[in-house]
């Protein structure tokens, strides 16, 4: 069976670009309403009709109703956005109109009646509101006659050096589906993923540019397959006090280290964290490349990631290069469906409906 996919909010593509790791699927149709986002997409996977578009608009629905009967859709993916479930978000639950956009996305499968559908959230969307949102989706799923599984997948378990926790719902029309089971015995460590990127200072680095060390892991051997360049690997240009702060700092550890009157009132523990190098990264966000955000800076060199280490972090290979301002970029990134757990439910979506 050959998989043709609808990919809905697709933002940078990550989830596309994952599954078509599989060779049966193949993303033949896109939306999103961030035209940059949808820029990265469209250059990195060519072949594909990328609409933008707000999903509310009957005219946006109608012209993705037409196309998708036109290449033959029968698996629809996609994240509706999720900022209002999210911890770091302010749980706004009902009173959040984002929060409500999967009624749309179940609209077009109800349209559309695909063979499968995925949908994936935070894991917060299953406990938000007392769960109110989970069971109204689980309800609607039901009356769509589908087979549902749905949990909690943790990308690390897939090969991502990274510990993202997702809520997946894997649908089927003719039988149920599970889960993607863990596919690595041993997980992706930070050094891993980035150790061969480890040059640039502070404000270094451009879009493009050339490998400065070899690869020293796997990964990072695959994550170079088929690419010459280096895209994506530039540091931001932090303010002299941010540098300061970060070369009191030891390698692998946070502001523990930092004197009192230079912390500020941050209150989370985890700001002016450096990551570790043989663990997996915490999960990456859209604010990576602020020092003062979370754990994102370099284990020893005085900086927050880079683009192109964050795109590691998520599972995106070298080929995959993001366009847009900085801002756009690491909004890309960070959003993005790890490209490695995507393709882990596409071989199962494949192995138990061949």
């Amino acid at each position: 069976m050959e998989f043709k996919i609808l990919d809905l909010f697709c933002g940078a593509g990550g989830f596309s670009y994952g599954m078509e790791k599989n060779p049966h699927f193949k993303t033949v149709l896109a939306l999103d309403n961030d035209s940059y986002a949808g820029e990265t997409f469209k250059r990195n996977m060519p072949s594909c009709d990328v609409i933008i578009g707000d999903i509310t608009s009957s005219s946006v629905k109608e012209q993705v109703v037409q196309k998708a009967i036109e290449y033959g859709v029968n698996t629809i993916i996609g994240g509706p956005p999720c900022q209002g479930y999210s911890n770091k978000g302010k749980k706004l639950g009902m009173d959040d109109p984002r929060n409500f956009l999967f009624r749309e996305y179940l609209s077009l499968v109800k349209e559309l009646k695909p063979e499968v559908f995925v949908i994936e959230n935070v894991k917060a969307l299953l406990s938000t509101s007392s769960g109110w949102f989970r069971d109204e989706i689980l309800k609607a799923i039901a009356t769509l006659d589908y087979y549902i599984d749905y949990g909690v997948l943790n990308a690390s378990h897939f090969g991502v050096p990274q510990s993202r926790e997702r809520a997946i719902f894997i649908c089927a029309k003719r039988k149920f589906i599970h889960l993607p089971q863990q596919t690595v015995t041993t997980f992706t460590t930070v050094r891993d993923a980035i150790a061969d990127l480890a040059y640039h200072e502070s404000g270094e680095g451009a879009f493009e540019g050339r490998y400065a060390l070899p690869a020293s892991s796997h990964y990072q051997e695959m994550m170079r397959e088929g690419s010459s360049k280096l895209y994506n690997h530039m540091a931001s240009r932090h303010k002299d006090i941010a540098i300061e702060k970060l070369k009191l700092i030891p390698p692998e550890k946070g502001k523990e280290f930092l004197p009192s009157d230079m912390i500020g009132r941050q209150r989370f523990h985890t700001t002016w964290g450096r990551l570790k190098w043989d663990t997996v990264a915490p999960t990456i966000d859209t604010r990576f490349d602020a020092a003062s955000n979370g754990t994102n800076n370099h284990p020893f060199l005085n900086r927050a990631i880079t683009p192109r280490e964050a795109a590691r972090i998520q599972s995106f290979d070298d080929n995959f290069i993001f366009y847009g301002s900085k801002v756009r970029i690491r909004k890309q990134i960070g959003n993005a469906v790890p490209p490695l757990m995507a393709k882990a439910i596409a071989d199962t979506i494949y192995n138990e409906l061949k």
